[in-house]
């Protein structure tokens, strides 16, 4: 492939390239041009149709782009994560999600410019290079004329982005009009999706797909946490319009932890403290579905360990994760086949879900149960632990739910309720945190251009224990309890470490930026008098190559900094 011109990067509109605008379009950025593929490869690694083989079992059929690559063992993980488990009734039409590990070594794209717009996203929207997902839209029909009896085929979306939602109304679209007319409709979706804007964040995005378009906005890292930002008046704005969506990225809460949620706030600290955990269900769409919604259950926190929405016995870690001779791993599966209550049974955390569905009646509550109980699939519905939460159980965000059911509230608004109650309570827990690692930051003051930036202070368990007496989440939550054990447990989980490793990087940037901007606000000619011309002249070239260390240019740093100025007595993490 040919090396690509300098050129604007464009998501608005024109022949041959830009299908619908972006709604206010984006400053002309110099990047790389976009050659044919480049806005398809954006939002899609390609498209895969696997079907069932007699003799071969599961194969992939198709996979569209062509020139698309990948690796035999990402082939096999597809075939068998996009079909249900044969002990699953799944005739008719499914849809479900999974995840799996990217083969190690692959080339990366040279449109990876667009890797940059990965910084403006919200921690848990984030690319995470060493997976795929997988979007599956799955028919299982009778069919005579067939020797097995069955149509069994599934059309497969493998992307590097989580946006279940959108992927989801995607196939919705495009999938049952596939299976009847195959290949040629194929191609033309993946044309369609070549027209796609970039995945700009904060920008309105018009999404052409098969004779509609499809209206959203990808979340910032700055909005708000909690606010979703629906697009309003879509047919007063443009009568081509066909669907706005209100999320990218978010499942159906309520409708996920209906069946479990007289214990959501127990699930809660589960996720947040990183524990393994196993969901087993009927069928690969509630498995993937609850798996999702416990991830996103610690928002705005990213979940830092593995999950996957839809596991099998052929995956590649399945002796990892079902061997006894260690302790589980922190993760989280979502699992189908009966084998699995045999083989996971000494896993702490299972939970065990019927059929989701949304009752007329309020939910029965389901009881938390000894592990020893759980022997085969067939089990009764409930949650198997001997975990015992820290925090005291909110009984009202539960009667609350409650009355939302008997009063026939849209699950819709029960699942903002919910979102906005663990939003709140990740908030009440985070902010003690994010308050004491500010504090780490060196004042202004510390900050000299002739000396090396300064270093952050250590982060001290024991200090910040201390913190919490005064400045705790008692200031922001009502709930008692023991926050203090909470807190120990989490500096030991991996979401702790993820979290801190991201502020960290956040900070000592920073540092570096505020170090940078105090030797271009220097008069370096009144100090070159004072010293030799030796020094002078290390000091340009250490300021040249922090310069290039950057990636900015002069004119664009002396923009940025002018407006970072902050007093010598505030810490530099106010700015």
């Amino acid at each position: 492939m040919a090396l690509r011109e300098p050129g604007p990067c464009s998501g608005g509109s024109g022949d041959g390239g830009g299908g619908a605008g972006t709604g206010g379009g984006q400053d002309a950025e110099p990047c790389l041009a976009l050659l044919p593929w480049d806005r398809f490869s954006a939002w899609l690694h390609c498209v895969c149709v696997v079907g069932f083989d007699l003799e071969l079992g599961q194969a992939v059929e198709v996979i569209y782009p062509p020139h698309s690559k990948l690796t035999d063992k990402e082939k096999t993980s597809i075939c068998y994560l996009s079909f249900p488990d044969s002990n699953s009734g799944c005739l008719g039409d499914t849809q479900f999600c999974f995840r799996f590990r990217r083969s190690p070594g692959r080339k990366v794209s040279l449109c990876c410019f667009l890797d940059q717009l990965d910084r403006d996203l919200p921690v848990y929207l984030k690319k995470d290079p060493a997976y795929y997902y997988g979007y599956v839209y799955f028919r299982q029909v009778r069919d005579k004329s067939l020797k097995r009896g069955y149509f069994q085929k599934s059309l497969v979306l493998i992307s590097k982005l989580p946006y279940v939602h959108l992927f989801r109304t995607v196939l919705k679209q495009i999938a049952p009009e596939y299976f009847e007319k195959s290949e040629a409709f194929l191609e033309a979706v993946c044309s369609d999706v070549d027209r796609w804007p970039p995945p700009i964040p904060g920008e309105i995005l018009h999404l052409p797909i098969m004779g509609i378009i499809m209206k959203l906005r990808i979340p910032t890292y700055r909005d708000k946490p909690g606010t979703t930002q629906i697009v309003q008046n879509m047919h007063q704005a443009n009568a081509q319009i066909s669907m706005a969506l209100p999320t990218v990225h978010e499942v159906d809460l309520f409708r996920c932890f209906c069946p479990v949620f007289f214990h959501i706030q127990m699930l809660w600290e589960l996720v947040l403290l990183g524990e393994p955990l196993v969901v087993m269900a009927p069928s690969p769409s509630e498995s993937s579905e609850t798996v999702l919604a416990l991830v996103s259950c610690i928002s705005p926190l990213k979940y830092c360990s593995d999950f996957r929405p839809y596991f099998t016995i052929h995956d590649s870690e399945f002796k990892e994760y079902t061997t006894r001779t260690q302790a589980p791993p922190s993760v989280i599966l979502g699992v189908t086949n009966p084998f699995f209550a045999k083989t996971l049974q000494h896993w702490p955390h299972i939970i065990r879900i019927g059929d989701i569905k949304l009752p007329g009646d309020v939910p029965k509550q389901v009881k938390v149960k000894k592990l020893k109980n759980l022997k085969t699939l067939d089990s009764k519905p409930g949650v198997y632990t001997s975990y015992k939460p820290y925090l005291n159980k909110d009984e009202e965000i539960v009667k609350q739910l409650q009355k939302g059911v008997q009063q026939k509230r849209p699950t819709e608004a029960q699942s903002v309720i919910l979102r906005r109650y663990f939003l709140e309570l990740t908030e009440s827990f985070i902010i003690p945190l994010e308050r004491y690692v500010a504090s780490l930051m060196p004042l202004q003051k510390c900050i000299s251009p002739w000396k090396s930036p300064p270093q952050l202070r250590h982060f001290s368990q024991d200090e910040f224990m201390k913190t919490l007496e005064k400045a705790g989440p008692q200031l922001t939550s009502g709930l008692k309890g023991d926050w203090i054990g909470l807190y120990r447990h989490f500096l030991k989980s991996p979401n702790f470490d993820g979290w801190f490793r991201s502020r960290q990087k956040e900070m000592t940037q920073k540092l570096e930026a505020l170090h940078l901007e105090a030797l271009c606000n220097e008069n370096l000619v009144f100090w070159s008098q004072k010293h030799t011309e030796v020094e002078t002249v290390d000091l340009v070239l250490k300021l040249k190559n922090k310069l290039v260390a950057k990636g900015i240019s002069h004119s664009s740093y002396y923009k940025q900094t002018n407006s970072s100025a902050m007093t010598e007595s505030e810490p530099a993490s106010q700015h």
